[in-house]
């Protein structure tokens, strides 16, 4: 029985503490989120049918980019970007400020606890000297979270953490993006090159046919004049994607981050089948809610929502405990060993705003404002993805039919200006007509491989904006 008033008595000391922290417990006073409806259609046009075309239904985003990519040269330079791109290097940073800022804002909803030890020797005016050591820990300025204020810009904290890691995944995604179409533009630059090169070596055969012909008196100064036209065209093109290479390659390598083996490098663009594998089709567009760019814009929204919360909690009386507790003696070792008095404190203190200046109006105001714009940029996002989608299936829709076309376009020109050069030898042809047949083939070789680049960057471009390199995340 005699223990009882003393449990009473420490029951009693830490009710304040135990109030603080059921207090703690109370709703706050962010709005209620919920997913806006798509302000897209749920289907694109243009998407081809995934068993009519022999596709596979698996979605982008199930696709890791060491399976989309399939030429083993580029699937290392992407690694080595991965790994020693700088920007990306900055995106990741970012996310670990976030991280730290968040556990920064969480650390506030608990409560601070010290210890401490000191000692007191003074002498009064009669001459007696005391002594005494006090060892007390306690509660620092504790701010009991009553209409959760500090919940509120905790979650908001939290949230713009989550969007900051979206961000970097979408990052990541981009930058495989990146590599692989400055890598192919290397390639049809290389392509460039060296039909420049080949245009060039046949056109000055053409002027020592033709100059022959001259001196034969067969042939006009005309007549070499246009096949010079053809000749120093093709030089000038040469020295044109000789610069362009050489760019190309320094933007690989700001891309990478680093040095990398030649033996990496493409020498022509590769067919699209020993690229990368075929992107799934047939697919709805709520999968643009699993990007990480949207899912950075959604998160982004509910940090402000919750930032209004934060904001009405202002309104509201703000309560706040200190309280510390310990032993005192006059004698150090008694502290430890028992014999020393009990000493404890315990200040609560209530703060209600009354007169302002209208401050908590215009931070309500100013919430609301930034919520009504992240709630405009995520919409944006979706609508954004929607058309990144739309586009690139309108090119997959006639890229076959046009690579078909300009195939067929160099075939027949090529027929063209053989015959029209071997009529042109045998003095049955003028070789105004073979000059045109050759200039061309020229153009239709030009325009076959950008458009042979086309394709592949748009297989690419689609894998992307389907979402495709989450697997590597998800799997992390």
């Amino acid at each position: 029985m005699s223990k009882l008033p003393i449990m009473k008595k420490g029951i009693v000391r830490y009710l304040p503490i135990v109030c603080a922290l059921i207090l703690s417990g109370c709703s706050t006073l962010t709005p209620e989120y919920s997913r806006t409806d798509l302000p897209v259609p749920n289907q694109w046009e243009n998407a081809p049918n995934a068993e009519g075309d022999g596709l596979s239904t698996q979605l982008a985003t199930q696709v890791a980019w060491k399976n989309f990519i399939k030429d083993t040269r580029l699937s290392q330079v992407i690694e080595l970007a991965l790994n020693s791109n700088r920007s990306l290097r900055q995106t990741l940073a970012d996310v670990d400020a976030a991280r730290a800022t968040y556990r920064i804002q969480n650390a506030d909803l608990y409560p601070q606890v010290d210890v401490g030890l000191s000692g007191n020797r003074s002498k009064s005016s009669t001459g007696n000297i005391s002594t005494t050591y006090e060892a007390q820990g306690g509660l620092s300025g504790y701010e009991i979270d009553l209409f959760g204020k500090n919940r509120s810009l905790t979650t908001a904290q939290m949230e713009a953490y989550l969007a900051s890691e979206e961000t970097a995944k979408a990052a990541h995604i981009s930058l495989i993006g990146e590599i692989t179409n400055a890598w192919l533009t290397l390639a049809a630059d290389n392509n460039q090159l060296s039909l420049a090169k080949e245009t060039a070596a046949n056109a000055l055969k053409t002027m020592e046919i033709t100059n022959k012909r001259l001196e034969l008196g067969v042939d006009s100064r005309i007549d070499v004049a246009s096949a010079e036209t053809i000749y120093f065209n093709a030089r000038s093109d040469v020295a044109t994607y000789t610069t362009q290479v050489a760019q190309d390659l320094n933007a690989l390598r700001l891309l990478v981050g680093e040095e990398f083996d030649s033996s990496l490098l493409p020498e022509s663009l590769p067919d699209s089948d020993n690229l990368v594998s075929d992107v799934p089709a047939g697919l709805t567009s709520l999968l643009l809610l699993q990007r990480p760019d949207v899912l950075a814009a959604e998160h982004n929204l509910k940090s402000a929502n919750a930032n209004i919360g934060a904001a009405r909690a202002a309104y509201f009386p703000s309560i706040s405990l200190t309280a510390t507790g310990g032993l005192a003696s006059s004698v150090l070792a008694d502290i430890f060993t028992g014999g020393a008095s009990t000493i404890w404190t315990i200040a609560p203190s209530i703060t209600l705003p009354i007169f302002d200046g209208g401050a908590n109006d215009a931070n309500l105001a100013l919430s609301e404002a930034q919520q009504r714009k992240y709630l405009a940029a995520y919409e944006y996002a979706i609508q954004l993805a929607f058309s990144e989608v739309a586009d690139a299936l309108a090119r997959r829709a006639t890229i076959q039919a046009q690579l078909q076309a300009e195939e067929a376009l160099v075939s027949a020109a090529t027929r063209s200006y053989d015959l029209s050069l071997a009529r042109y030898k045998g003095g049955i042809d003028s070789f105004q007509n073979a000059l045109e047949a050759q200039r061309t083939l020229y153009q239709a070789k030009q325009s076959l491989i950008l458009t042979n680049q086309a394709d592949l960057t748009n297989r690419i471009a689609l894998y992307r904006v389907l979402g495709g390199g989450l697997a590597e995340h998800e799997s992390n």
